[in-house]
């Protein structure tokens, strides 16, 4: 219901004006109004630029650039437009694409430290797009003496402009509807650098780089049936925002603790220590951020903020026997049932190392190799091999 009243918002938001507009054509169509294609265009824009924001942002701006004749129109484009950023901008997408052609036939793990900076540039472009340039791109409505925008009066209201009412209700939903958008995309960054294939790499880009074309060919085809393609876009992206919201930021917080190297600082807390579910336990979604500690009944307890910032909530954790998994890239806690061990637990990269301290900390019953360790234990041992004790 929630999602449904957001999308409505949107929608209207969006929308109100252009259909005082349609009003106002009907009844001087010898006088259409320009201002409803605007609305469309900013609409598709919007959810372009949130697809791809360093390619978008410097798509705008160099366009901004182009279309200013004069040095005086010049001097008023806004900061997006100058070419002291779009220029490095657009050359730094440029290098991205090369990456990405040459993908598939370099090796997954001389390609994976640029899919990181890659990961790194689009957060951080998107997190910049959010607050700086969505609220520019989002007021086209101004006062009816400022020429360069357009104004309500234009759009249907004669008798009151109200631009600064429709701007301070259009910006914030615009910002809203950006971001649940570039949390899907970031999302699909996130997936390509943890696929550990080439093709699969190649897969999602195609992927993204098919909606982002389908959101800018359709507006240039029609404004209206651009708008109604990015409304939709947007709405499956709020479908989503919860699963992208938290596979966003266990990328990031894997990528983060690769990047500074942080197990070479970091000492496991006596009490509770931050993790990631890594399952779905009693309708709490896997890759939800909280903290693992036991209570006086010696349970495990899961405490946890939904969007890291609402009120916490305490999932029990099931009983049983439970034991550090120790892997390469990163280590788990398991559920240990006869032969068979379930992950519960994903500890960030600053665990590696840690995973005795986890034991000790927790009173679980031991460490076991998982993933790829535990592949190459089973290799090792099968041509006679020996494993140290611990």
């Amino acid at each position: 219901m929630k999602k449904l009243i957001f999308l409505l918002a949107i929608a209207g938001i969006f929308l109100f004006p252009q259909i005082a507009s349609a009003q106002t054509a009907a009844a001087k169509p010898a006088d259409p109004n320009p201002q409803a294609k605007k609305l469309c265009e900013t609409v598709s824009m919007i959810t372009g630029v949130a697809i791809s924001p360093m390619l978008g942002v410097s798509g705008v701006g160099a366009y901004k650039y182009f279309q200013a004749k004069t040095p005086e129109e010049k001097a008023k484009l806004p900061w997006f437009a100058n070419p002291l950023f779009w220029i490095p901008g657009m050359l730094l997408v440029g290098a991205c694409f090369l990456k990405d052609t040459a993908g598939i036939a370099i090796p997954t793990v001389l390609k994976k430290p640029f899919d990181v900076a890659e990961t790194i540039e689009h957060k951080i472009s998107g997190l910049v797009a959010t607050g700086a340039f969505v609220p520019i791109v989002a007021s086209i409505f101004h006062a009816p003496d400022q020429a360069p925008g357009a104004s309500l009066a234009a759009a249907g209201f004669a008798a009151i402009d109200l631009y600064w009412l429709y701007n301070a209700l259009m910006v914030p939903i615009a910002m809203a509807a950006f971001f649940i958008v570039f949390l899907a995309s970031n999302a699909i960054n996130i997936l390509i650098l943890l696929s550990p294939f080439s093709t699969v790499d190649a897969a999602l880009k195609g992927f993204r780089t098919a909606i982002l074309a389908s959101v800018v060919g359709t507006s240039l085809v029609n404004p209206w049936i651009g708008a109604a393609w990015a409304l939709i876009v947007i709405l499956i992206s709020w479908l989503i925002a919860g699963w992208s919201f938290r596979l966003s930021h266990f990328g990031m917080s894997f990528v983060w603790d690769f990047v500074t190297r942080r197990k070479n600082r970091f000492h496991p807390d006596a009490k509770e220590n931050k993790m990631f579910l890594g399952r779905k336990c009693e309708k709490v979604p896997t890759r939800t951020y909280g903290k693992l500690s036991r209570n006086d009944k010696g349970e495990l307890i899961f405490n946890y903020h939904p969007w890291l910032v609402l009120p916490k909530r305490t999932l029990v954790l099931p009983a049983g026997n439970y034991e550090a998994g120790r892997g390469v890239f990163y280590s788990e806690i398991l559920r240990v049932e006869g032969d068979s061990a379930k992950t519960i637990i994903l500890l960030p990269p600053r665990y590696r190392g840690h995973e005795e301290e986890i034991v000790k900390i927790y009173n679980f019953t031991g460490v076991q190799d998982v993933g790829l360790r535990a592949a190459w234990s089973w290799f090792k041992s099968l041509f006679g091999g020996k494993t140290a004790a611990a």
